[in-house]
């Protein structure tokens, strides 16, 4: 198995040069949460602590219900809790799909999240469709696209299984994102779908690794079994405190209104210097352009003291984008816009 460099890797020295900028390195690359975990989770996950015992697999009842809650209230899906699987965090659910449930073959946009490639690398799959397992992500990291009902209802009339990465749902701007879940896509039947969500972004809970998934009982309950051999268990404390983030709305729609805050100073500040805004319907990112090699644009960028990711770590199609993310403090966002139009 000979899997790609990790991409990261490959933006130190663009780090480096930026960091050498007189007042530092406003990184906007990785797209790490820097906001406050909200106190509603810090506190159950305080009240947990004593958890002497090992936890299920399947997640407590109170967790599962929790998500159901959510999917009813903000996605307007109807869940039964037993067809839902509290995650370890999504990337590794990602990673592990194709070998968790033995697919031969996966697809995956053109443009696209890496680690879709790196699940099938390390599973042994083909890639490519026709597919045993078909990835969609809307809203897309990285461009911000959000598929329509049609686009959804396409992909899942395909054969086989349909993944649909939705952990940027609630981050929605110019347009609203549909699970592949709700009745206007499927109807009322579920099968062959899985719907994956994680609380890393709309609750700042990335150290936590809290995600779910959801949808068909028969792969749900295929990849409990298999979850409970390999021992993924998501420990009882950050259970129950994902049992209050997603419980909570009132922390996500404060955290909306500080990245769409930072969404448009950043918007207006490429802009005026001279970059194209594609896409970027939803999500934590901006996906811009000048029109020219990607790598270029990351060197010009850190010249100015910022950091980006370049487009093609997402796929050969992305090689004349960067990729902008939203997550840093006002002052840096701030630090960016004079950089970018003094």
């Amino acid at each position: 198995m000979q899997l790609p460099d990790f991409p990261w890797d490959r933006l130190t020295g663009a780090k480096a040069t930026a960091s050498a900028v007189p007042g530092g390195l406003v990184d906007l690359s990785v797209g790490t949460p820097v906001d406050p975990t909200p106190d509603v989770v810090q506190r159950a996950l305080a009240e947990a602590t004593d958890a002497p015992g090992y936890p299920t697999t399947q997640g407590t009842p109170e967790l599962r219900e929790a998500i159901c809650d959510w999917l009813a209230r903000r996605a307007g899906v109807t869940m039964d809790p037993a067809n839902v699987l509290p995650l370890i965090g999504t990337k590794e659910f990602v990673a592990w799909l194709p070998t968790l449930l033995s697919a031969g073959s996966v697809a995956f946009p053109e443009i696209a999240y890496p680690t879709y490639e790196v699940g099938a690398l390390i599973a042994g799959s083909r890639l490519g469709s026709p597919a045993e397992l078909t990835w969609i992500n809307s809203p897309s990291n990285p461009t911000g696209a959000v598929l329509g009902v049609e686009q959804l209802r396409e992909a899942v009339a395909a054969p086989g299984i349909v993944a649909s990465d939705e952990c940027y749902f609630e981050l929605a701007w110019d347009a609203q994102p549909v699970s592949v879940l709700h009745p206007d896509v499927c109807g009322a039947d579920h099968t062959g779908l899985l719907a994956v969500h994680s609380l890393s972004k709309r609750s700042n809970l990335a150290g936590y690794r809290s995600g779910f998934v959801a949808g068909d009982p028969a792969l749900i309950a295929q990849l409990l079994e298999v979850r409970k051999h390999a021992g993924m268990m998501m420990p009882l404390p950050v259970q129950h405190a994902s049992t209050a983030a997603w419980l909570d709305d009132a922390h996500v729609l404060e955290q909306r209104e500080r990245y769409s805050a930072r969404r448009a100073v950043l918007r207006e500040a490429l802009t005026a210097a001279g970059f194209r805004i594609d896409h970027s319907q939803a999500g934590l990112y901006l996906w811009a352009t000048r029109d020219e090699p990607c790598w270029d644009t990351v060197h010009w960028l850190a010249e100015r003291g910022i950091l980006v990711a370049p487009g093609d770590f997402y796929g050969s199609a992305g090689a004349r984008h960067v990729r902008v993310a939203l997550t840093a403090t006002d002052e840096a966002v701030q630090l960016a816009y004079d950089r970018l139009t003094g």
